[in-house]
């Protein structure tokens, strides 16, 4: 066996420019890949002659082919090794069918499914998600139904989980009403539905539904007294911000229960979220100081959110006592921070004081961006921010400092404000 693995993967032992000399569905090619088909199985008898029993693995012989893209080959090894009477393992057949279906090949990989289908060999759970994925990219969903059918009556113990493949298939490619369908059907089958897959509803809905549709899953999910994880909360989180439904997010996570500890402080900076983009601070104060009473200890994010939220209303002391907690709670300033300090100052024309504030913040760090994404989706970034991105971006090379953006920073909002004088 290793001989001939090593022989597979020699790439001497196939004609040169294969593609391009063989046209593909010609005679030619077909002639020239069972030749060579043959060259490689005979060559591996002759070096296993002192063998009487000749033993191959057929699936690494097949998946050392289809690593080096010859799919015509790797098929007509397949069928000289059918031909001769050697043993065909369900673990052939399905690396040739997930070749296939990587290769965009679905009608061959239709094939071999059905050929597994009329034998004794069951499909693992992990090829039938790949079939799965292919149909979906094709936009083939009446394959995925179709088998989902055959699963029910030759493998209904693997039933279950094609279930919960095929309702994250249909979700992932925005197809809801073939999900809830499916949805249906599982739950008549008399299966239960998992956490996984529940969660799965709300991560789509939040995704490509309406929010009533979203908040009917949640519901739906409470009902089986399954707990939302951090990636459906997320996701309802990311649905409320982008609709600016910032009171309905604080409700829904109130609903969650804030004194969750599996998932940091998630709920927390979301919530704190909530108020600073509609730039209610009194209740931002608030729920800071229940947040740490509750046990919480703030982040990077929390700090963050709290510093956007000072910046944008220019209220100046209050950013310097933030930083100050940071500094006593030892959680080093990123790239936003900096920025909330930057664009305070430069708003109030205070850019020359800048270094009174520096100097309590390392600047000669290099620049770090740690910040949840979701809080950009609800504030934004400010002009430093994006300014140094931009900076970062056009000389990736250049190894940077905050200093050195701040520099240049302040370098071009002098320019722009002479330029604007000059009209």
């Amino acid at each position: 066996m290793d001989s001939l693995v090593a022989m597979v993967s020699n790439p001497y032992c196939f004609p040169r420019n294969f593609k391009q000399e063989c046209p593909i569905l010609s005679h030619q090619r077909h002639s020239a890949c069972r030749a060579s088909a043959r060259k490689i199985l005979r060559r591996h008898k002759e070096g296993s002659a002192v063998d009487d029993g000749f033993n191959i693995n057929n699936s690494q012989v097949i998946q050392k082919l289809n690593r080096r893209r010859i799919p015509v080959l790797a098929k007509e090894i397949f069928l000289e090794l059918k031909s001769e009477g050697f043993s065909l393992n369900n673990s052939s057949l399905s690396t040739l069918m997930v070749h296939y279906i990587d290769g965009g090949l679905p009608l061959q990989a239709q094939a071999i499914w059905e050929e597994m289908l009329n034998s004794s060999f069951e499909p693992s759970v992990q090829v039938i998600s790949r079939l799965f994925n292919a149909y979906g990219k094709m936009g083939h969903f009446d394959g995925i139904t179709k088998v989902l059918d055959q699963v029910k009556l030759r493998y209904p113990h693997l039933l279950p989980k094609a279930y919960s493949l095929a309702i994250s298939c249909f979700g992932k490619h925005k197809q809801l009403e073939l999900m809830e369908s499916t949805f249906r059907k599982m739950v008549c089958s008399g299966f239960p539905v998992n956490s996984a897959t529940g969660n799965s509803f709300i991560i789509y809905y939040s995704m490509f539904g309406s929010l009533i549709e979203m908040e009917t899953a949640y519901s739906r999910l409470k009902r089986s007294r399954f707990l939302i994880e951090k990636k459906g909360i997320k996701a309802m989180a990311f649905a409320y911000i982008r609709k600016r439904k910032f009171y309905r997010l604080g409700e829904f996570l109130r609903d969650v229960g804030l004194g969750r500890k599996n998932v940091g402080n998630l709920l927390w900076n979301l919530l704190l979220l909530s108020y600073a983009a509609n730039f209610k601070m009194k209740s931002l104060q608030r729920e800071f100081l229940q947040m740490v009473e509750a046990g919480f200890s703030p982040d990077l994010t929390t700090f963050n959110i709290r510093a956007l939220a000072f910046s944008r209303m220019d209220l100046i002391w209050d950013l310097h006592l933030s930083l100050e907690h940071m500094k006593h709670m030892k959680i080093e300033p990123d790239l936003v921070t900096y920025g909330c300090v930057v664009d305070a100052y430069v708003d109030r024309r205070l850019g020359r004081n800048l270094e009174f504030v520096l100097s309590k913040m390392n600047p000669n760090q290099p620049p770090m961006s740690l910040t949840d994404p979701f809080v950009f989706e609800a504030l934004g970034k400010g002009d430093f921010h994006m300014s140094s991105e931009g900076f970062m971006q056009f000389q990736s090379q250049k190894k940077w400092t905050y200093r050195e953006l701040i520099s240049l920073y302040l370098k071009k909002q002098h320019r722009r404000d002479q330029v604007f004088w000059n009209y």
